[in-house]
């Protein structure tokens, strides 16, 4: 038999962290920095597939990418 009335959706509370972490926020800011850097290179098809396979044409082409997003 089905019940007439729906049951109520049930909301976990949120878990708050016991402990807060200390962090160095100086690193996190650079480490963040060079993630964003990488998210933007990879925008660049060729960077992001890799199809180069010495160091010298890849170095190349993500200076030439990374001055294209500097000039922007």
């Amino acid at each position: 038999m089905i019940s007439a009335k729906p049951k109520a959706a049930r909301h976990r509370a949120k878990a708050q962290p016991k402990v807060q972490r200390a962090h160095d926020a100086d690193l996190y800011k650079e480490r963040n920095r060079i993630e964003r850097f990488f998210g933007k290179l990879k925008q660049f098809r060729r960077a992001a597939t890799r199809y180069d396979k010495l160091l010298v044409n890849v170095m190349g082409w993500a200076k030439l990418a990374a001055i294209a997003m500097w000039l922007k």
